[in-house]
């Protein structure tokens, strides 16, 4: 196996001299700014939780009682990957933990591959990461009114219209009253989402999938820079205790080779106010708090709820402000400085 991907972007900040109160703002923003970024775990082994992890050699797979994951459908089970499909049209499979997950907080990092020999807008269907009440069998969005989360890697646009960049990855909360919708790709429930290129690449691809504290936040990896990119961060988000999690994936028309390497879940110690520890967490209904409902996410063309996540020049312009604040403070310090020593100059 190789040796474990630290995936920590924590951003420090220390500053002496003149204008402290200024730095230590400077310091408090960047430690917000950052925290999406460094909650992401490093993969810590003291918390893998292996009764919902699935790692080589994929131990505990299987169709008997004491299996910790089951298998359906076209999956196949080998010593260094589980294919859910192969590149043959018409194919479905899933695998699924046995054992209910009752962390409140949780962060699942998945390995994956998607591959084959379609060219460009000729393969599909694509991936499906689930946490849901009941373990699901059928392909990606096709189990109708699930309660819980999934997070979709769709390879293949179902809508002619659409002016997105596939592949495209973006996640769901449903309470079993409304479904996914294949012909608008998911659009009109979807929290958010972005483009990533996954599929044919000489090196495996990563998602991170976070929550905590009503928080969900998705984090792609797909360039093997060991680096995690955001795709999704939003607030208001209630899962329940006691789902399980999953992976499935689909073909039609078009194919694909849809591999899961690992699927590595970890605990985290976050700390509830009594309340909330008090709550009974399995009986949550699964919901989120939006800003708008998700039928008005149809007209939205970029598909969020909330602004998108920050961008590379959106980072830049930050740090460059934040830059022109530290010499401004250093300046406005300077200054003071002099006088006060032009002032104290003339007690002598």
């Amino acid at each position: 196996m190789a040796p474990e991907r630290k995936r920590s972007a924590f951003l420090s900040y220390s500053q002496g001299g003149v204008c402290k109160m200024c730095h230590i703002f400077l310091l408090l923003w960047l430690l917000h700014f950052s925290s999406v970024y460094s909650d992401i775990t490093d993969g810590n082994a003291e918390h893998l939780k292996r009764e919902h992890s699935l790692i080589k050699p994929y131990q505990g797979v299987g169709t008997s009682s004491s299996s910790q994951w089951d298998f359906w459908g076209s999956t196949l089970v080998t010593s260094q990957y589980v294919r859910l499909t192969p590149d043959e049209r018409s194919k479905q499979g899933s695998i699924w933990n046995t054992v209910p997950c009752y962390l409140k907080d949780w962060e699942m990092h998945v390995q994956f591959k998607v591959h084959g020999s379609g060219k460009k807008n000729l393969h599909g269907d694509g991936i499906a990461i689930w946490y849901t009440k009941e373990r699901l069998h059928p392909g990606p969005g096709s189990n109708g009114n699930f309660h819980g989360l999934a997070i979709f890697v769709d390879t293949y646009p179902n809508d002619e219209a659409s002016d997105r960049s596939f592949p495209y990855i973006s996640a769901m909360v449903s309470n079993g009253s409304f479904a996914y919708d294949h012909g608008k790709d998911g659009r009109s429930t979807e929290l958010g989402g972005c483009s990533a290129e996954i599929r044919n690449k000489d090196h495996d691809t990563y998602l991170a999938i976070r929550y905590s504290k009503g928080r969900l936040t998705i984090m792609v990896d797909v360039d093997d820079r060991n680096e995690w990119k955001e795709c999704i961060d939003i607030g208001g988000v209630r899962l329940p205790t006691g789902y399980y999690f999953g992976a499935s994936a689909a073909t039609g028309d078009l194919s694909d080779n849809h591999d899961i390497i690992s699927m590595k879940m970890y605990q985290l110690m976050v700390e509830h106010t009594p309340e909330e520890d008090s709550q009974d967490w399995t009986k949550i209904e699964p919901s989120v708090s939006l800003l708008k409902s998700p039928k008005d996410n149809i007209d939205d063309p970029t598909g969020n709820f909330r602004s998108t996540p920050l961008t590379g020049w959106k980072v830049f312009l930050l740090l460059l402000c934040a830059l022109l604040g530290i010499v401004v403070c250093a300046v406005v310090g300077a200054v003071v400085f002099q006088k006060r020593q032009e002032r104290n100059k003339r007690f002598y």
